[in-house]
């Protein structure tokens, strides 16, 4: 097993290379969730389409990471009136697969539950499992990850084995639809940004983003994984590994830390938050 860099006690902790730099897989992980994902997929909101507004997008997604981490109370009230704006419009119609409503705090809890599960398991393909302290604490932070929307502290699973069985239980309600795999797929492979950048940025992104997906996600996603996919995307954790430990943490804090700045200036101009 490779020895923690550092000890952690909160989901910032945990920040690294990969979680930062390659965030397609957990966007995938969120969208298995039909509600979620035809949510997104049939959004009105122009301004959160990635397809449209890839560089807004990831400030938004950015921002909100940023304050249900680090952030303090007047930040979450912040982003939260700033995102129900947009979720006011996130409903199903009647042409829709699927019913959802972005309000509902079914589909914001697992939102969250694939953000915390995102953080540990990126941080342990490079160091190896939590020990048991240290999970404890970062199991109990993440919850914040939720209850900065509509998620009630009495939602969270309200420790790690009641967790993994909630998960348990999420798995066997997820599926990815051609449209919404249609969508994934594009996001994995950063089909949004400009040539020449998706050309040279997204066969890369696709191979990371694929290596980093747990099996079931890999399958409902469609995407082939050979044993030598795998030997190469050992050597990518071991670069990251590398670049984590010679890059100090406090660089992936400052990069959170520029979002709370822009939010609280945004705030004081009047202008819109996301």
């Amino acid at each position: 097993m490779v020895p923690m860099k550092r000890r952690a006690t909160r989901v910032a902790d945990l920040l690294n290379p990969a979680a930062t730099l390659l965030p397609a897989a957990n966007v995938i992980m969120q969208l298995s969730l039909p509600g979620v994902g035809y949510g997104v997929l049939e959004s009105p909101v122009d301004s959160g389409n990635v397809y449209k507004h890839p560089f807004k997008r990831a400030r938004t997604t950015g921002t909100y990471l940023a304050v249900a981490t680090i952030g303090t109370e007047s930040d979450q009230a912040l982003i939260r009136d700033a995102v129900d704006v947009a979720h006011r419009q996130v409903r199903s119609r009647s042409s829709s697969p699927v019913s959802y409503n972005a309000f509902d705090p079914k589909l914001q809890l697992w939102v969250a539950a694939c953000l915390y599960r995102y953080f540990v398991d990126q941080h342990e393909f490079l160091y190896g499992p939590l020990d048991d302290a240290t999970a404890e604490a970062v199991y109990h932070d993440a919850k914040r990850l939720g209850t900065t929307l509509q998620v009630a502290e009495r939602m969270w699973p309200p420790d790690r084995v009641a967790f993994d069985e909630y998960w348990k239980r999420s798995l066997e309600e997820l599926r990815i639809d051609p449209p919404v795999r249609e969508h994934l797929h594009g996001v994995a492979s950063v089909a949004f940004l400009p040539w020449p950048l998706r050309a040279l940025a997204g066969p890369f992104n696709l191979f990371a983003t694929t290596g980093f997906l747990a099996p079931e996600f890999r399958s409902m996603m469609q995407l082939d994984w050979s044993e030598r996919q795998q030997r190469r995307f050992e050597r990518l954790v071991s670069a990251l590994r590398l670049a984590d430990r010679l890059i100090p943490h406090r660089v992936w804090i400052f990069g959170y830390q520029l979002y709370l700045w822009d939010i609280r200036f945004r705030a004081r101009r009047g202008w819109r938050i996301v």
